[in-house]
């Protein structure tokens, strides 16, 4: 089942320095993303790749083409907080959605604001922080929080107001890489604990490698699509976009130039030693 359906999606807006310029910023746009994915939009600065994301949470409307999240088109205003109830937002900047003094208040900001009754508040908030991993700290103020666990909190944020998905616009651009490999594990296990789809956008390579799906965007176009596998063994593909592969990625490719025989599409480490034994056992 379908939860994100983009059909030829246009977005252009006006420059503030030249009101008579219009900017394309996507270009129809088609994709479709099922309902428990794990996936994954890459592309340099510029690409389209934040604004899609804005379309998916209805914080931007198409300028033409449309999109659907559960059945909702994100053109109709009436069900514009349907929509981000559906498709909860994360922003780059934890320190953006922090908007209480102690954590516990901070998770429970959302569903008061849509109304939900007081116990049940408390249940929601009880399991959100379990999810992210941040019971322990339910008492603390963000203030006193690393940028790993702010992250955190504002996930834990958007899950107790119960998403189907959870958007995630380069949510660990900030953090040190203890921070990032916390909130990547923490958004993995969400996905295959609670089947919660997972739309994340990231400038960091290493994260896509266990996605479901990746999508690549290049100037508002989308210009490449599949598995991790079939994305990172096209590397002089993906390179022409701006983009790096991940090291290992890197490492196999070299290795295959030089005239070794490895496969295409190299991910893991083990994969590579793999194709390294492999090749001594044939020898």
């Amino acid at each position: 089942m379908e939860i994100i359906n983009i059909k030829n999606l246009i977005h252009e807006y006006r420059t503030a320095d030249e009101e008579t310029e219009t900017v394309r910023a996507i270009d129809g746009v088609s994709l479709d993303v099922e309902q428990g994915q794990f996936i994954v939009i890459l592309g340099h600065n510029g690409s389209g790749k934040s604004s899609l994301a804005k379309h998916i949470n209805a914080l931007l409307m198409p300028t033409d083409g449309t999109i659907w999240v559960d059945d909702m088109d994100t053109r109709d205003g009436k069900l514009l907080w349907d929509i981000r109830q559906t498709a909860g937002m994360v922003f780059q900047n934890p320190d953006n959605q922090i908007v209480a003094t102690m954590v516990e208040e901070d998770v429970a900001f959302g569903p008061e604001n849509m109304s939900v009754p007081t116990g049940e508040i408390w249940k929601r908030v009880e399991k959100a922080l379990g999810a992210v991993g941040m019971t322990k700290f339910r008492h603390k103020s963000p203030l006193k929080l690393s940028g790993g666990q702010k992250q955190r909190v504002a996930i834990a944020g958007i899950i107790a107001m119960e998403p189907k998905c959870i958007i995630l616009d380069e949510p660990t651009a900030m953090l040190d890489p203890v921070g990032r490999r916390e909130v990547i594990k923490t958004l993995h296990q969400l996905n295959k604990e609670k089947g919660i789809t997972i739309v994340l956008i990231t400038h960091y390579m290493n994260e896509a490698i266990k996605a479901d799906k990746i999508f690549v965007m290049d100037k508002g176009k989308l210009a490449m699509q599949g598995t991790p596998k079939e994305i990172f063994s096209r590397v002089d593909e993906i390179k022409g976009y701006g983009l790096e592969v991940p090291q290992v990625t890197e490492l196999g490719y070299m290795l295959k130039k030089s005239g070794l025989d490895i496969e295409d599409g190299i991910l893991t480490v083990d994969q590579l030693l793999e194709q390294i034994n492999k090749m001594e056992r044939d020898n």
